[in-house]
Order: C-alpha cells, then sequence, then structure tokens
C-alpha cells in the first residue's frame, strides 16, 4: 500500500536524529546529503544496488562519507566562533579530534585535512596512538594533546614530538607521572608542555556521568594540583605549564550540568592564573552529545540542546568567570569526537531470511471429538475474542497454555495436541495484540506480547563487530530501510544478526516518545531488502570484536558532488576467511598442510579417488579467499 513519505519519515523519525543529513526522495529510497544542503544528496539504495551489481560487494557494506566529517567540524568551529564573537571573547578555540573514537587513518588525515584553517589537533591516550599521531602532519598552530596513564617509553615519544616542533601537551593524570616526565625531560634536553587534569566536583548527565565528579578514574585532587605546581616551580619548569584539562563526561545530556561544570572550570583556571603561572589554555574534554533518538531531552539516548547552545554556555560562561577574577581568557580546547564523527559513517545489512517461531508459523488447526478439553477451552477463546473481552480472554488463553503444558509432562496430552494447543494460544495472543494496539494500549504486557509475536528478521552482519555499543550498554542506533519507503511498512520485526549469540540481535528501536521494542518493516518476500544502521561512526569500528571471528566489513568511502553525483573514491574489501584465522593464531598454510593429510589418509585406506582428494584440498585452499559473512 502506497504511503505519504514524510508520514514514513516520522515512522523512522529520520528528520528527528537526521541533523539535515538523510531524507527520502520521491521514489521512496534513502538520500544522503553529506554537507546538509538539500539540493545536492544522493540515493543510498542506488549507490548499494551498484556496488552489489557493478563491484561484486555482499553486505554487509559500511559506506562512509568523509564530507561529513568536514560538514560537523565547520559546525563546530562556526558555532564557538560565532559565541565568541558575541560575546566578546578573546580567546581562540583549539578543537582536537580524539583518536581513540575512530582510528581509521582516513578519519584522521581528513580531520586535519579539513580542519588546517581551524588549527585542528590530536588527541591521544596510548602509545600506539601517539606514534601515529607524530608521524602525521599536524597545522602549525595546533595542539597533540596526551591524555591517559603513561611510562617512561610514552613520555620520551611526546618528548620526540617537542623536538619535531610539534606543540605536544603531556596531561598529568597523578603526581608520579609529572616527577616522570620531569626526569626524562632532564635526560632528553627538553622543556616539557604539561597539562594537569584536574577532578571534578560537579559530574555530567547520562550513561557516562561516572566518568567525571570526584570519583573519576583520572585527574588530580586540588592538593595534587597545588603539588605539581610546586614541583614545577622547584624544577625552574612553571613555563611549561600551558594546560588546564576538564572533563565532565561523555554524551551529556542535560545543557544545565554544562554550565556547572564550566564554572568550576573556569574558576579553577582563574586561581592557577593569579599565581602567576602563563596557562594558556583550557581544555574542556568532550562532552558534547549526539540525538541518536531525535527526542531532544534528556534521554540517555539524546541530548537536550544543540551545537550551538553548547557552545554559548561554555563561552559565555568562562567570560563571566574569568572576567569577574580578572584573568586573560584561555583559549578553549575541546575534544568533541562523538559528534564530529558518528554521522559519517552508515552500516548496510540485508535481510537475508525470516526465522521461524510459533508465532509467524501457525497451521491450520482441525478440531475433532477426541481432542482434551483443555484445546475445546482454546478454541472457544479464539471464536468469543473481541475488542471489548480480549485482556480477560488472552489471561485465560494464559492459564490455559499452563494447563496444556502441565498436562503434556503427565503424559496426559499427545504431541499432536500440544501441537494443536501451540497454535490456537499463538491465534489468540495475535488477535489480543491487534486490539490491543487499535485500543491504543501501551502497557508493559502487550508491549512484550506484541515483540513475541513480531518476525525475527536475520540479517547478514555481526552487532559485535560493527554496533558492540548496542549489545554492551543498549545504546540506541537509528535503523530503518534504505527503500520502499514509499510503501506503508505491513509488519513489524526485531533483528538478529549471523552470530551464534543469541544476543546478536536488536530488540530497541529509536522513538521519539519511547524506546520501541519493534521495528516498522516490510514483509520479507525474499528479494534484496535493505537496512540502514545509522550513526555508527563514533567508536564502533574500533570498539568492535571479532565474535565467531566474523571480520571486518566490505566498506566504500563516498563523495557527493555539488550536483548529486556520487564518486566512490575507494573499495576496501572486508576480511576474507583467510585474514581471520590468523587472528585467531592459526596459520592458514598450517591449515592447509593438516587437511591434507588427513584427506590422504582417505585416499590411501581408499575411501577416496585421487581426483576427489585433490578435489577436496583445492575446494579447501580456495575457502580462504571467502568473505567471513553469508554470500
Amino acid at each position: 500500500m502506497r504511503q505519504n513519505i514524510e508520514e514514513v519519515g516520522q515512522t523512522y523519525g529520520i528528520e528527528n536524529w537526521g541533523a539535515g543529513y538523510f531524507s527520502i526522495n520521491p521514489h521512496g529510497h534513502l538520500l544522503v546529503h553529506p554537507t546538509r544542503d538539500p539540493r545536492c544528496g544522493a540515493d543510498v539504495y542506488e549507490l548499494v544496488q551498484g556496488l552489489v551489481t557493478n563491484k561484486k560487494l555482499t553486505t554487509p557494506i559500511l559506506l562512509r562519507f568523509p564530507q561529513i566529517l568536514g560538514t560537523q567540524l565547520n559546525r563546530l568551529c562556526a558555532a564557538y566562533e560565532s559565541a565568541s564573537r558575541e560575546a566578546g571573547y578573546k580567546a581562540g578555540h583549539y578543537p582536537v579530534f580524539p583518536m581513540k573514537v575512530n582510528p581509521r587513518r582516513e578519519v584522521v588525515e581528513e580531520f586535519l585535512r579539513q580542519g588546517v584553517n581551524q588549527g585542528v589537533g590530536l588527541e591521544c591516550g596510548s602509545k600506539p596512538e601517539l606514534y601515529a599521531a607524530l608521524s602525521l602532519e599536524q597545522p602549525a598552530d595546533s595542539l597533540l594533546v596526551c591524555n591517559g596513564f603513561k611510562d617512561e617509553e610514552f613520555v620520551r615519544l611526546a618528548l620526540l614530538g617537542r623536538q619535531t616542533g610539534k606543540q605536544v601537551i603531556l596531561v598529568v593524570e597523578k603526581l608520579t607521572e609529572l616527577k616522570m616526565i620531569v626526569r626524562c625531560a632532564r635526560e632528553a634536553g627538553v622543556v616539557p608542555w604539561v597539562g594537569l587534569r584536574a577532578k571534578r566536583y560537579s559530574k555530567g548527565s547520562g550513561k557516562w556521568s561516572s566518568s567525571g565528579g570526584e570519583a573519576a578514574k583520572f585527574g588530580l585532587t586540588t592538593s595534587e594540583i597545588l603539588e605539581c605546581i610546586r614541583l614545577l616551580q622547584a624544577e625552574r619548569l612553571e613555563g611549561g605549564l600551558k594546560l588546564l584539562h576538564f572533563h565532565i563526561g561523555s554524551q551529556v545530556t542535560d545543557i544545565r550540568r554544562i554550565k556547572n561544570a564550566m564554572r568550576e572550570a573556569a574558576r579553577v583556571y582563574a586561581k592557577i592564573r593569579q599565581m602567576s603561572l602563563d596557562v594558556q589554555y583550557l581544555d574542556i574534554g568532550g562532552g558534547l552529545g549526539v540525538d541518536y533518538d531525535g527526542s531532544r531531552s534528556t534521554f540517555e539516548g539524546s541530548i537536550n540542546y544543540s551545537i550551538e547552545e553548547f557552545a554559548n554556555n561554555v563561552v559565555y560562561t568562562v567570560k563571566s568567570v574569568c572576567d569577574d577574577e580578572q584573568v586573560p581568557h584561555p583559549h578553549l580546547v575541546t575534544e568533541s569526537g562523538r559528534v564530529m564523527t558518528a554521522y559519517h559513517a552508515l552500516l548496510v545489512t540485508s535481510i537475508r531470511d525470516e526465522i521461524e517461531t510459533f508465532a509467524n508459523d501457525r497451521p491450520t488447526v482441525v478440531i475433532d471429538g477426541d481432542d482434551p478439553e483443555v484445546i475445546f477451552s482454546m478454541k472457544g477463546i479464539l471464536d468469543g475474542i473481541n475488542a471489548k473481552n480480549f485482556r480477560e480472554l488472552y489471561h485465560d488463553a494464559l492459564d490455559d497454555k499452563d494447563e496444556l503444558y502441565a498436562q503434556f509432562n503427565l503424559g496426559l496430552v499427545s504431541l499432536e495436541d500440544r501441537a494443536k494447543g501451540e497454535v490456537l494460544f499463538w491465534e489468540i495472543c495475535s488477535k489480543a495484540s491487534q486490539y490491543a494496539q487499535r485500543a491504543g494500549i501501551d502497557e508493559r504486557e502487550f508491549a512484550d506480547l506484541q515483540r513475541s509475536l513480531a518476525s525475527k528478521y536475520l540479517c547478514n552482519f555481526s552487532l559485535f563487530r560493527s554496533a558492540p555499543d548496542s549489545w554492551a550498554i543498549k545504546q540506541l542506533f537509528p535503523v530503518m530501510p534504505l527503500h520502499r519507503l514509499n510503501e506503508s511498512p505491513d509488519t513489524v520485526a526485531t533483528l538478529v544478526d549471523v552470530t551464534c549469540d543469541s544476543d546478536g540481535c536488536i530488540e530497541r528501536f529509536v522513538d521519539v516518545k519511547s524506546v520501541k521494542q519493534v521495528l516498522e518493516l516490510h514483509e520479507y518476500r525474499g528479494e534484496p531488502y535493505y537496512l540502514g544502521l545509522f550513526l555508527v561512526g563514533a567508536y564502533q569500528e574500533v570498539m568492535g570484536s571479532f565474535h565467531n571471528l566474523f571480520g571486518i566489513p566490505h566498506e566504500a568511502q563516498v563523495h557527493v558532488s555539488p550536483e548529486g553525483r556520487v564518486h566512490v573514491n575507494r573499495i576496501l574489501p572486508g576480511s576474507r576467511l583467510g585474514e581471520m584465522l590468523q587472528v585467531a593464531k592459526f596459520d592458514p598454510q598450517s591449515a592447509q598442510e593438516s587437511f591434507r593429510r588427513q584427506v590422504e589418509r582417505e585416499r590411501e585406506a581408499g575411501r577416496l579417488t585421487g581426483e576427489r582428494a585433490d578435489q577436496l584440498v583445492a575446494d579447501y585452499a580456495a575457502a580462504l579467499n571467502h568473505s567471513t559473512y553469508l554470500e
């Protein structure tokens, strides 16, 4: 059935969480707008069709839109520039990209390329990230902020960067780290640039609020900050104290928490400046969130503010405190990695089959006179259920189901009678669910019933590889079809992946008013049906696991011209069997040799012909080049 495209868009909330990057065209296909210009859009369904048909790719496919990285960076910088201009803020804004959010080289390099004029720098929290960062060309005035716990090798690497002209700042997490930095700097003959990370009293909000506050994993207490300052002064290195670091926590949901945290951060900065210390940068960390569900609320999957509101709160609060304390405005350093990267990556999967259950595989039941009484009772409920009595009769059916299984366990009911009872029960459930939905009843028991009745669509991807936060912390990611969006969805479903794990499923979906337990989709007819999993560009790639040895998906990096022409700049093939064997420390060559010996024994025993044995060995070797996913 045809449906108004605007109504379909509301079904999936695309206008709420899409941030101007996605829309639906008159053909019912999803469009992507990498620059947020509605006149410049590319048909995602046609793009996927081309990759499947012409490039012989199979799902899952990760579509990466580098232009979105630049667009988000420009939005962030423009927000701080506008806020500074309106407030009369007299210092700059230095965005740094936290490599932990997405350390893929093409992502990191895209930020450095697009952010030349904004002085975009990098943040690293480990030796591998630091090693990679030191190899990259950064704008001359940009920062390389080193967070996390450090050993001597970490510090020496950072000091190498200082000696090559990079503005590397070692952020001190513990007092012992500063002593180590001072010692290594003396040995290298270089003055280190140091930052102090302070524990805050004020906390953020949302799922990661515990990463801030007095019990936070990172940061120095007030007495430890003062001890660090005394140590630097004693070593005559106080001129290297460049930065004060605060972190309110990732994905802060409530704008009011921002203002409180910035007030505390600015006050600590001001007091340090009044100690005649030339601290120039105030690093406010991350915190700027993404509205995953589009509800614009304080729900953990949302935020109740815009990028502009966040920047305004930071700038105005810091300026107010600094003016009150009569100290210079600090340069503001932001580590807003989530908002810069989340939108740029889209995972495309396809429905491969439907999982058959009692709820959707119900043969016709024929009642005869020899059936047990419980079967007649269920048949009476099914025939008599209506819009007025569905709640009462549904509860009666639950009692009858329990009685059916109890009698079966006692040997009083045959297997055939049990099968009849199960079919009748699910028919009753289906009618009760329909009546509840028509009546607008959203009580828990009927929501659970609807989920039980929903189709289970088998999708060709690994949740643990491509969206691990959906499993690990129940994070919401928008999901919707890429096509048939001019047709009314005619079924509801949950999604299961191809891993051999019952946790590999998506049973929570975004909705403006609540969290849906089912997703409105179209009936699967055996033909290609593509779904998109959106906003997976932050953290998901680097945190994804190789559960069941499913590897990384195929990847296509896409550019859209101002005229809407699509250019696939690069295709990166997904993992093959041979590659994933090596991840688990299996040697493909040794595996082939072992298999060959087993085949040879069968040939010598006369159970295989020489020709068949050779074919088995060849087939086994060829399988190394197959995709780890369904083909």
